[in-house]
């Protein structure tokens, strides 16, 4: 059958000749698709990277697409100790971005981002599979979903043929939103803050001296700009010119920064010592690891040291509720000629009288302890509590979860050393409270010369927790402008000074030893003390301008136009779109 007047054209109505079409305007929302967040055309008709980015070969299928995805997401966890590829860090993301923008949809970009999610989650936290075994990839799942939004937002901002203010509000927007992501799993229920991509420069001088004006969050927000603009200097020719700018703008902070943010100024040294027992297992190892403990303290004798530090859990219950062993302590300080900061893990009864299993960091001097006692705020999900334990209980008889959950402290706590120590204030924080950047600023504004830091790791030797645990030590140092000691049982043990430099010689996961570092002590604060977590206030407001720009831009555009009537072909039956 022939239709008068000649070929229909396909996909518009014919009684349409702005070809808006039945479809209640297809060309209207073509157009939409394709617009850039700044208004221009996108190039390729498509927000989420246009039906020429959806990947090309494997990459275009299902599986081999989620394996590079994993993959790509896991690559960011070699920049952490113990592989310490901290350069890496400026590159590692561009893999995942560049796969991210050439999502097909919405609901592919949102996929990607949550199965990168994953393999990062793996990846940072796989020492952890000997304690959760098969419940770490659930975990990783559930935290992966935090990465789907991030996914929309960057197939949003990179995907197509960006122009330059598109691009230049990637190389901001973009390291805004994974900062939030940071932020929500830096809440201690979903694990703390573990991973934080700025962590990664903790030996990085520039980078240190950035965490002292916006802490570890600017440094991230600065990595993840480095590695946006890589990826749009490599997808984006048309806007390289822009985000070369952008770039140089980030050099340029940076370079200001180091010269110009305040310095923490000399106050004198402070000589204290850390005892790291080392590996004690089997029958018995709670007395053999305060006898070895006791060994090592007596080996200080004489050399003038102003407080002693045991790792976290360095005195089992037992122990603890035995007489005898506040005697030995009281002497071991009479001895050293300092005070002992202990770390007990055992059942007590705290002031307002809740009775239960504390990890408390205890002062005791020559008389016993003297009273001064921090107990552990922040505590482990799993590993010191389970979370909904009526309904997660399951989870103690396939890992090593814990069987009775540990009660928490309800105040930080500065403890102030005898006149012997020139009234040393010292900060205690027990083992992954050293992850949380809030709880170190609190102490230093509350008073603390030194960051005191008791950890263990003992369940995670030969894996990189150890490395990863101590180098938390050098941010904080840098953040506050105080010198920190990380002390464990088993390694490693370090100390660093006020700018977050490395002082005299860690203790290896192999060693059972006491080392003595010469601590310089500071005055003054840092940017970052002074107006705390502002980095992370800034990437709110990005994201808010974002969507305010977004919703005004909906509110203009036009409504589609009704649809036509039907087209008739020359016998009245409604016509077909072609041939």
């Amino acid at each position: 059958m022939r239709i008068r007047g000649g070929r229909l054209p396909v996909g518009r109505n014919a009684a349409d000749p702005s070809g808006s079409g039945g479809s209640g305007g297809a060309s209207e929302n073509g157009a939409s698709a394709g617009r850039t967040p700044d208004g221009g055309a996108s190039g390729d008709g498509s927000a989420a990277g246009g039906p020429d980015s959806t990947g090309a070969g494997q990459l275009a299928s299902p599986w081999p697409r989620a394996a590079a995805l994993l993959l790509a997401g896991a690559l960011p966890a070699l920049t952490f100790p113990a592989p310490g590829l901290w350069w890496f860090a400026y590159g590692a993301l561009v893999p995942w971005l560049l796969l991210i923008r050439t999502a097909s949809s919405p609901r592919r970009a949102a996929l990607d981002g949550w199965i990168g999610g994953i393999g990062f989650v793996i990846a940072v936290h796989h020492w952890l599979m000997p304690s959760l075994h098969v419940f770490i990839v659930l975990l990783a799942a559930l935290l992966g979903l935090l990465w789907a939004p991030w996914g929309l937002l960057v197939s949003r901002l990179l995907g197509g043929s960006p122009s330059a203010r598109r691009a230049v509000a990637a190389v901001v927007v973009v390291p805004s939103g994974w900062l939030l992501i940071e932020l929500v799993r830096s809440w201690e229920g979903l694990g703390g803050p573990w991973g934080l991509l700025g962590a990664s420069q903790w030996e990085v001088s520039p980078a240190l001296r950035v965490a002292s004006v916006g802490g570890v969050w600017l440094v991230s927000l600065l990595v993840l700009a480095v590695n946006t603009g890589a990826a749009l200097l490599i997808a984006a020719p048309a806007a390289r010119t822009a985000v070369g700018v952008a770039l140089l703008v980030c050099a340029l902070s940076v370079t200001a920064m180091w010269a110009w943010a305040p310095r923490p100024t000399s106050g004198g040294t402070v000589r204290i010592a850390v005892v790291q027992p080392g590996i004690v297992e089997g029958p018995g190892s709670v007395e053999r690891r305060l006898d070895r403990g006791e060994d090592l303290t007596r080996s200080l004798a004489g050399r003038g040291v102003d407080l002693v530090v045991w790792g976290e859990s360095s005195i089992g219950a037992g122990a603890w509720e035995n007489p005898e062993t506040a005697r030995r302590l009281a002497e071991l300080s009479r001895l050293v000629g300092a005070d002992l900061l202990v770390n007990v893990d055992a059942r007590q009864t705290d002031g307002s009288g809740r009775s239960g299993i504390f990890k408390s960091a205890v002062l005791v001097g020559p008389g016993g302890p003297t009273g001064d006692r921090y107990d552990k705020m922040r505590l482990v999900p799993f590993g010191e509590y389970v979370p909904a334990r009526s309904l997660l209980g399951w989870a103690t008889s396939v890992g090593r979860a814990a069987g009775e959950d540990r009660l928490r402290g309800d105040r930080q706590v500065v403890m102030t050393l005898p006149d012997g120590a020139r009234g040393l204030r010292i900060g205690p924080l027990v083992c992954f409270e050293t992850a949380f950047p809030d709880m170190s600023r609190r102490l230093v504004r509350d008073g603390a010369q030194v960051l005191v830091a008791q950890s263990a790791t003992s369940t995670f030797q030969g894996s990189w927790a150890p490395a990863q645990h101590a180098s938390l030590g050098a941010l904080r140092a840098a953040e506050n402008g105080r010198p920190t000691v990380h002390a464990t049982l088993t390694g490693i043990s370090a100390a660093y000074g006020p700018r977050g430099e490395r002082v005299g010689h860690p203790l290896g996961t192999d060693a059972s030893a006491a080392e003595v570092f010469d601590l310089p002590l500071a005055r003054g604060e840092t940017l970052y003390g002074r107006f705390g977590d502002w980095p992370v206030y800034g990437a709110f407001a990005a994201l808010a301008a974002l969507c305010a720009v977004e919703g005004l831009r909906a509110l203009r555009r036009p409504a589609p136009r009704p649809p036509g009537p039907p087209a008739r072909t020359a016998h009245g039956s409604p016509g077909r779109p072609g041939r």
